[in-house]
């Protein structure tokens, strides 16, 4: 909005039109975030334009960004957890932030909040910050010993050096930086362990609900995206192994007879045929 300012403060903001907004965001569809981040400001501006009786209508009301096309934050395979914990033994502060992030399916800005005071009788309790819901995660059995493991005297925990909670930038960054120690490619995040813990929920055979109940998504549609690729592989694994029995069972056909014992016709072997 500064940016914004800038350039066109001196008009009066009762003369915007929609066909400014078109142009101005339309310049912007290099960067389509940015055309979004834009619109999603504007958008604020006016409705306390309208709310301080600035301006009667919204001119950004049918204006549309363009779309990000992009699957977000890379998922965790099982590989990369597995390289990841191949570098940061059992102990570190990194196998910690690692099995807490893959065995909650929490965000980081939730992660870096939870100590042992948020756990009673092997239930973790966990107050979303973004959507505000409180959650009762069983505390898995993975994630119990990485914690029996890693004593901490604090709140949190997860903690900096010096003992004090992590803000979820700074958690990041370091976060980061662990991948890189254990040769992750670029792109791979502590969000994305979000991601995994939901797929292996997803391919555990969870439904949508009991995995949002869970990772705390409060729309169901990002969910099934995961149950929706799990059963994909389930039923490609069993109309392949199908697939493998039957053809199995032709050659055995051909090779003894369907019923009598006798020897079959093999079709590749017909008369005629070298």
């Amino acid at each position: 909005m500064e940016r914004f300012r800038a350039e066109h403060g001196d008009k009066r903001i009762a003369l915007l039109q929609r066909a400014h907004i078109d142009r101005i965001v339309a310049a912007k569809a290099a960067t389509p975030s940015a055309a979004r981040n834009f619109l999603k400001a504007l958008k604020a501006l006016m409705a306390f334009c309208i709310a301080n009786h600035l301006r009667d209508d919204d001119p950004t009301v049918g204006v549309k960004s363009a779309k990000i096309k992009t699957d977000g934050y890379a998922t965790w395979g099982e590989h990369h957890v597995a390289a990841f914990e191949g570098r940061h033994p059992i102990g570190s502060r990194a196998r910690l932030a690692l099995a807490l992030l893959l065995y909650t399916g929490q965000r980081r800005s939730d992660v870096v909040r939870l100590g042992r005071q948020h756990i009673r009788n092997g239930v973790l309790y966990v107050r979303q910050q973004k959507t505000g819901a409180t959650l009762a995660i069983p505390v898995h059995p993975i994630l119990q010993s990485v914690l029996d493991a890693t004593p901490s005297e604090h709140l949190t925990f997860l903690t900096t050096r010096d003992g004090s909670p992590f803000s979820p930038a700074g958690f990041s960054n370091l976060f980061r930086h662990w991948c890189n120690e254990a040769g992750l490619p670029k792109g791979f995040s502590a969000h994305g362990l979000r991601k995994a813990c939901c797929t292996r929920l997803a391919e555990a055979g969870s439904s949508e609900r009991q995995i949002a109940a869970i990772s705390g998504h409060v729309s169901l549609s990002e969910v099934q995206r995961y149950t929706r690729a799990a059963d994909q592989a389930r039923l490609a694994r069993a109309a392949m192994e199908t697939m493998t029995a039957t053809t199995a069972k032709r050659t055995s056909e051909w090779q003894t007879g369907p019923s009598s014992g006798k020897p079959g016709v093999n079709p590749l072997k017909e008369k005629g045929s070298k």
